[in-house]
């Protein structure tokens, strides 16, 4: 995320643990009242919901993966699974938990909701609207006004060129954005405390390390964003589809000042903003004499954190990035991005700029005193 008002979020990857025993026995095939059930999920599944009439789906399914009956009621629990026609790589989805009835005729769903533990899905707060820009694809929930989502399209399909001009290797080269009712609604989505969320403009969804990645979501704080100015507005979009582009070449390993920095550092490198501009809370620090004794570390980015302290870890990631790019060339920090999600920091600084993170530092250190004075 952009430093200040924004944040990514990089959800780690979930590992899927199979175990058993040699001598267990097969579980029992499912009996005639249980494959109705089954039968009439399936057809179900096959007619979406009418809040998502307008949104272009392909692959909707659900797959059940536990039936309990009780007299005329079934419980199921059950993975969705589907796509975005033209913008997920790969089949995306949630638990959901579906209540079914029986009467004369048969099976039928009564109720569909999210799995405990799992997060609900746009169309669970109401209609979902939507919005096809150039290159970019934008969803709004419930009583967000066309004309506010096609402005959105707009800012995010001129971030598409901007980071496929900074990020050359490949890339879907296209964005969908979510623009939940509000703060609230936005938290829930997230599966985290409004809080978390209050003042940041955009945050980015999806699994790092996967190639391609399958569905990457930029969501937006609707209050937060309309409080910015266009240019403001631009950043935020440019910065978070950035995210977007990066998302197969960021793991676990790869430090957040790098892609925090980098996608700030394409979000910034069109606007001439100047170091003092675009790096207030640092510049105030370093007047003060409180030079960085290092670059942020994760902890420093942290959801919830000081928001001063927070501000100056971007500003010092983003000056890091603009920094290697400036000595060391732009082809480099890209390289160095690369290499950072999938060797060890020291190789990929020394393969990409032939330095260390000492060096490195040292060589940051100096331009924050002679660009923040």
């Amino acid at each position: 995320m952009v430093r200040g008002p924004l944040r990514a979020l990089l959800p780690l990857l979930a590992v899927l643990l199979v175990g058993g025993s040699a001598c267990a026995r097969p579980a029992a095939p499912p009996d005639g009242a249980e494959r109705a059930v089954r039968a009439a999920v399936a057809a179900w599944s096959a007619r979406p919901p009418a809040a998502l009439a307008a949104v272009p789906l392909e692959g909707w399914t659900y797959e059940v993966t536990s039936v309990r009956r009780d007299g005329a009621r079934a419980d199921v629990r059950a993975e969705l699974r589907y796509r975005l026609t033209g913008y997920d790589a790969a089949p995306t989805g949630s638990g959901r938990a579906l209540t079914l009835s029986q009467d004369g005729s048969g099976w039928h769903v009564t109720g569909d909701r999210p799995a405990p533990g799992a997060l609900p899905q746009l169309w669970d707060q109401g209609p979902v609207s939507v919005v096809r820009g150039d290159r970019a694809l934008v969803l709004g929930a419930s009583g967000r006004s066309r004309e506010s989502l096609e402005e959105v399209a707009v800012v995010a399909g001129r971030a598409v060129p901007e980071v496929s001009a900074a990020w050359p290797r490949p890339w879907a080269g296209r964005v969908v954005v979510v623009v939940p009712a509000g703060l609230d609604a936005m938290a829930a989505l997230l599966g985290r405390p409004a809080d978390s969320y209050r003042g940041l403009a955009a945050v980015t969804t999806g699994l790092v390390g996967v190639s391609p990645a399958p569905a990457d979501r930029v969501v937006v704080n609707p209050q937060a964003y309309e409080g910015l100015s266009e240019p403001g507005r631009q950043v935020v979009l440019t910065h978070e589809s950035t995210h977007v582009a990066t998302r197969s070449a960021t793991t676990a390993a790869t430090p957040l000042w790098l892609s925090e920095g980098f996608a700030d550092w394409v979000a910034y490198r069109s606007t001439g903003r100047t170091p003092a501009e675009a790096a207030p809370a640092l510049r105030r620090a370093v007047g003060r004499g409180e030079l960085p004794s290092a670059l942020p570390p994760n902890e420093a980015f942290t959801f919830g954190s000081d928001a001063q302290a927070m501000a100056r870890a971007y500003e010092g990631a983003w000056l890091a990035c603009r920094l290697i790019a400036d000595r060391w060339g732009e082809a480099a920090l890209v390289r160095l991005y690369a290499d950072a999600g999938r060797r060890p920091l020291p190789t990929a600084l020394r393969d990409a700029l032939d330095t260390d993170l000492s060096a490195l530092t040292r060589t940051w250190q100096s331009t924050l005193r002679e660009e923040l004075r």
